[in-house]
């Protein structure tokens, strides 16, 4: 690849300035931009709407990425994990979600994380680097290649940033792979969904540079005391300063913030809890979403009963709140919230 384009690595503008600096007619541009991000193609070879010449041609001084599948895997309940590895070599994870009308597809923003959340495997492991927008989009793109045959044509219809990293600490790469999911893939808006710990001054900046995708914040307790203690990032910016910047968050109408609570057994799923969080989120437009913590390796903490689940839930529900129960799939191969790590196979 020494000395030459990655053309996933450019942005819209700069593809067609790269294309009419060739002395190549502007049409290329958008043929190509056709063939990568509706027909999935992983090498400028097999872009057959080009001569073998120009194929031949551009091969020399330029090429497309195609991350590495290190691995494939599949849960009992149909969600699979793909593990991918990148051109430097680090890796990072991504999961398919299906059901019955979507295909949601997980992925990841950075290569590991640096929030240390004592109940994330990710986090457990650090930060290794930012992911470039091209190998953010560059998920959804491998994952449709691999399904096209198998589904019948159909591909990811929702995405969610959850996977491996923090979406507001890579901002301005997460931004231009929106724009380009949404642009370029013509994956509506709506239909995608960024998930943050809580870096509260960039809630502003997202809704100036990105497109208004939905928003969910991983709250996760309601006092101080016991998010600081298994998230880092509330020593910064406490719950009273995430919630100041949720509320002055622009929802369009009928837009809610999603509100992820992770229930860990007896630290954060007691009724008294529950009533707390009620006043916390008073005055946001907002639903909440309740997921019993998925158990994993080395980790401290227990999964609730489920009665504590749902006395929880009927708490929420008693005072107007929506409240779903979320349960995660994909446990049995490490692939539900908090569990991904990117382990080479």
């Amino acid at each position: 690849m020494s000395g030459r384009v990655n053309l996933k690595a450019l942005s819209r503008e700069d593809l067609f300035r790269f294309i009419l600096e060739r002395g190549l007619p502007r049409f290329r541009a958008e043929q190509l931009l056709h063939w990568v991000y509706e027909r999935y193609v992983a090498d400028i070879s097999g872009v057959t709407e080009f001569s073998k010449k120009l194929r031949d041609d551009l091969g020399a001084v330029a090429y497309l990425s195609c991350p590495e599948v290190a691995q494939r895997l599949t849960s009992r309940d149909g969600t699979e994990k793909f593990l991918f590895r990148l051109e430097d070599g680090e890796t990072i994870e991504s999961v398919l979600i299906p059901d019955d009308k979507r295909l949601t597809l997980c992925i990841s923003s950075q290569a590991g994380c640096a929030m240390g959340c004592e109940f994330c495997l990710t986090g457990s492991h650090g930060l290794k680097r930012n992911l470039q927008a091209y190998e953010i989009v560059d998920q959804v793109l491998s994952v449709n290649r691999m399904i096209r045959m198998t589904e019948k044509g159909r591909g990811v219809t929702n995405i969610v940033l959850m996977g491996m990293g923090e979406p507001l600490a890579n901002l301005d790469a997460v931004a231009e792979a929106l724009r380009r999911i949404t642009g370029l893939l013509g994956i509506s808006k709506r239909r995608i969904t960024l998930s943050t710990s809580g870096l509260a001054p960039k809630l502003a900046e997202l809704a100036s540079k990105a497109p208004d995708v939905n928003l969910a914040v991983s709250l996760n307790a309601s006092t101080d005391e016991v998010r600081s203690r298994i998230m880092p990032v509330n020593r910064k910016y406490p719950l009273r300063t995430l919630l100041d910047a949720c509320r002055k968050f622009p929802l369009g109408p009928m837009r809610r913030i999603t509100f992820e609570y992770v229930l860990i057994g007896g630290l954060n799923d007691s009724e008294s809890d529950a009533r707390r969080l009620v006043g916390l989120v008073k005055g946001i437009r907002c639903k909440i979403n309740l997921i019993p913590f998925n158990p994993h390796p080395g980790s401290a903490f227990t999964r609730p009963s489920e009665e504590r689940v749902l006395a929880f839930q009927k708490v929420l529900v008693k005072h107007d709140l929506a409240a779903l129960i979320r349960e995660s799939k994909g446990q049995d191969i490490l692939a539900a919230c908090g569990q991904l790590r990117a382990a080479q196979p």
